[in-house]
């Protein structure tokens, strides 16, 4: 069966992210396994809402320093770009 909560897990709310929503785009953090076609239908599905394009975004795992020796990854994810059909909404804050 097809979890529309199990691909989009939340959205992104940075400066970038608000500025985008000027456009009619909004930024969510999906599923590294996720395609277009199954975010597109999980924006749908969840926010009743008309997807015109989605622009996916791979962020790579970065290298992190928490002491003076030690060093960890901090982990990598995907996001997606959403852009919907004018005059349509989504209401994320």
């Amino acid at each position: 069966m097809f979890n529309p909560y199990s691909i989009i897990k939340y959205p992104l709310i940075t400066e970038k992210a608000t500025n985008l929503e000027k456009e009619n785009k909004y930024m969510f953090v999906v599923d590294k396994k996720a395609r277009k076609t199954q975010i597109k239908l999980a924006i749908e599905q969840l926010y009743n809402v008309n997807v015109v394009s989605v622009a996916v975004i791979n962020m790579p795992a970065k290298k992190r320093k928490y002491r003076l020796f030690q060093e960890g990854y901090r982990p990598g994810y995907k996001k997606a770009i959403i852009t919907l059909k004018e005059g349509e909404k989504i209401a994320i804050t």
